[in-house]
């Protein structure tokens, strides 16, 4: 299989689909790997480093995509990539397709099969192998960023996330007990910040409860306890996450006027189409915007922040699914494996996941039937 891998265009993205030593493996089994010159030279991944891996390098996007049988990204397809996606070629990504309309319309125009990283399941039928990874990252980030943005010249409440000695630290708040907010507890506990956390699956309370020993307080979500907590926390993350659907809109507009000015608000949930009513994506390159006295940080590619270590570790999950796609072709790779199957979002010109197809108000149409046909 001719397999592409074109730069990423998204704004501030400097990730890659796939590093060097993965082309070594798509090579080693007899697959051509085409990657489009400069893709990986933010993260120090040079041409000549891709050639030597078994790479042919490709002077433009649009060569990629008119000569690959299989495109391999990180960040959804922007509109002028959709439009150079034809029918019966795969592509394997992030797609986010509920909080992306537009994005939704270019692939079903273009007959691709589109599976996407984040709605693949584990063995459990539960897990998501493919999106842990970027989501442990973006809880790590959420309190280093959000850390640096109580600081009072970026709009915050100017208290210190660790305290000191006689002085309180931050009170932070995670909405979610998934991996990410699992990992922002992680992180903000290890700074000695006093963390609580939001979370409603009982099995996962009591995970949480055993893990943190009394270093976070575990408390059951519903609308009071998130009403009642937001008014006392400096820091607070949203790392909710109903796979493939939209986000739940947790936070209401008229709730920011209860919260301390300064608050900081990150929503991890962003790509999802985020968790608050205020929540619109934006970049690395102008990450912040304050409305009602809170600082809102809504970067929607927020692992892009650290993209050696994302890369790396994407490619770490992703190898073994992308090899299976090239070794056995899209029909069986997807057959052989029902979780794998739940990746396929869209399949030449229909939407085949349910809770992208309910979040974008569209026709649902099985993947299964779809493989099937």
């Amino acid at each position: 299989m001719i397999i592409g891998v074109p730069k990423e265009i998204k704004t501030l993205e400097h990730r890659v689909g796939l590093v060097p030593s993965s082309v070594k493996e798509f090579t080693a089994r007899g697959h051509k790997v085409l990657v489009e010159t400069g893709a990986g030279n933010a993260i120090n991944f040079t041409d000549d480093i891709y050639q030597a891996s078994g790479a042919e390098i490709v002077g433009s996007a649009k060569e990629i995509f008119e000569r690959s049988e299989m495109i391999i990204k990180v960040k959804e397809p922007q509109p002028q990539e959709c439009a150079m996606l034809r029918e019966d070629q795969v592509l394997f990504t992030y797609l986010h397709l509920a909080a992306d309309p537009e994005q939704a319309k270019g692939l079903m125009d273009s007959g691709c099969i589109a599976i996407a990283y984040e709605t693949v399941t584990g063995e459990d039928g539960r897990s998501l192998p493919l999106l842990q990874p970027m989501s442990e990252i973006a809880g790590r980030l959420s309190v280093q960023v959000g850390s640096y943005h109580l600081q009072k010249h970026n709009g915050g409440t100017g208290r210190l996330i660790g305290g000191v000695p006689g002085v309180k630290p931050a009170e932070v708040l995670i909405i979610g007990g998934g991996t990410s907010g699992f990992h922002a507890a992680q992180m903000a506990t290890g700074l000695g910040a006093n963390v609580t956390i939001l979370e409603k699956s009982n099995e996962r309370m009591r995970f949480l409860d055993e893990y943190f020993i009394g270093r976070a307080n575990i408390v059951y979500s519903n609308a009071g306890s998130l009403e009642e907590l937001i008014q006392t926390s400096d820091l607070i993350i949203g790392a909710v996450l109903i796979p493939g659907a939209s986000a739940p809109m947790l936070i209401k507009k008229d709730m920011l006027s209860q919260m301390i000015p300064g608050t900081v608000f990150v929503d991890i949930a962003i790509d999802q189409g985020g968790c608050a009513e205020t929540s619109k994506a934006t970049t690395h390159g102008d990450p912040t915007y304050i409305i009602d006295n809170v600082v809102h940080y809504c970067v929607a590619n927020m692992p892009g922040a650290v993209p050696l270590t994302s890369a790396l570790a994407l490619n770490h999950s992703v190898l073994p699914y992308a090899l299976s796609l090239a070794d056995q072709g899209w029909q069986k790779a997807l057959n052989d494996n029902p979780n794998f199957l739940k990746g396929l979002n869209v399949c030449k010109g229909k939407i085949t996941h349910e809770a992208v197809a309910e979040a974008l108000k569209l026709d649902f149409s099985p993947a299964e039937e779809n493989l099937a046909a």
